[in-house]
């Protein structure tokens, strides 16, 4: 059984549907996978879902991202497959925290990017996760809250946007640009870890998932994607369209999954609200606001 070297040291937030961990080793870093084991969700086996398993080594085997403009990888070292997974092996790189409007021009800059046509890059990343969230129930413990009537409509409205959504122009997207994965700048570009969900999605999608940790004003990030992104591609107006539909609709489904976890326990929801696992995720929610409006 695969097993961490002694004295590596485990790097928080690590952990994810396929990573066993990710581990400090001098001057590397460590990411290790694990094949799914039968009964696992078949999700995993899916080249085109977002979760398949293999999708970080084939980014690093392939080098597709190790020099695309806005957003680049950190080249792999070395990558070791055994019967139980892959053990991925990059260079450390010292984090530094990005201004928002930079990020968001870098974002648009690799959305430009001209990624070849593999089979297992990720597509129709927030169809799918509504998808997932449909089989759950859909937005059941909000419908507890004070936003039970915004959130019964968008539900009702998802699959008008889904369509919105698969009319805009197709570009590279990274999938999952949150601050922790956005880790140094190089020059214009920006260093990006976790390309997990690499592949190719509506303009301004990546930029959504931006907004809801940046601090920057929504038309502010949407003015610096546009700015980055080469000409011909896309307006202004169909960036801000699709960044608003995948923002929102990934906000109240993260709300949902937070305020879910603690609405069991004793006492009122309204009073976990505050709760530190909860808390984070609405006051995303609550910035984004003028953009459920405008949805609505």
């Amino acid at each position: 059984m695969w097993q961490p070297e002694p004295g590596w040291q485990p790097v928080p937030g690590g952990m994810g549907t396929s990573t066993v961990g990710v581990w400090r080793c001098g001057d590397q870093v460590v990411k290790r996978l694990q094949a799914p084991l039968p009964g696992d969700p078949g999700e995993l086996s899916d080249r085109s879902h977002f979760a398949w398993w293999r999708r970080p080594a084939e980014v690093a085997t392939s080098g597709v991202v190790d020099e695309t403009p806005g957003l680049r990888s950190v080249r792999a070292a070395k990558v070791e497959e055994d019967d139980e997974g892959i053990t991925l092996w990059h260079a450390y790189v010292e984090s530094e925290t990005l201004p928002g409007p930079f990020v968001a021009r870098a974002l648009g800059r690799f959305a430009g990017a001209d990624l070849p046509a593999y089979p297992w890059l990720a597509r129709r990343q927030l169809a799918t996760r509504l998808a997932r969230v449909e089989h759950n129930g859909g937005w059941r413990t909000l419908e507890r809250t004070t936003v039970a009537d915004v959130a019964d409509r968008l539900w009702q409205l998802r699959g008008q946007h889904l369509d919105v959504l698969d009319g805009l122009p197709e570009v590279a997207q990274h999938g999952d640009p949150a601050a922790a994965n956005l880790i140094a700048r190089d020059g214009d570009d920006v260093v990006a870890i976790d390309w997990s969900m690499l592949g190719i999605g509506p303009v301004g999608a990546d930029l959504g998932y931006l907004a809801l940790t940046a601090r920057e004003d929504f038309d502010v990030l949407v003015d610096a994607y546009a700015d980055g992104l080469p000409a011909g591609i896309a307006t202004r107006a169909q960036v801000l369209l699709g960044a608003r539909i995948n923002a929102v609709h990934t906000a109240m489904s993260r709300a949902e999954w937070a305020l879910a976890r603690v609405a069991d326990g004793p006492g009122a929801l309204a009073g976990k609200y505050r709760h530190p696992s909860v808390a984070p995720y609405l006051r995303s929610l609550q910035r984004l606001f003028p953009q459920i409006e405008a949805l609505l």
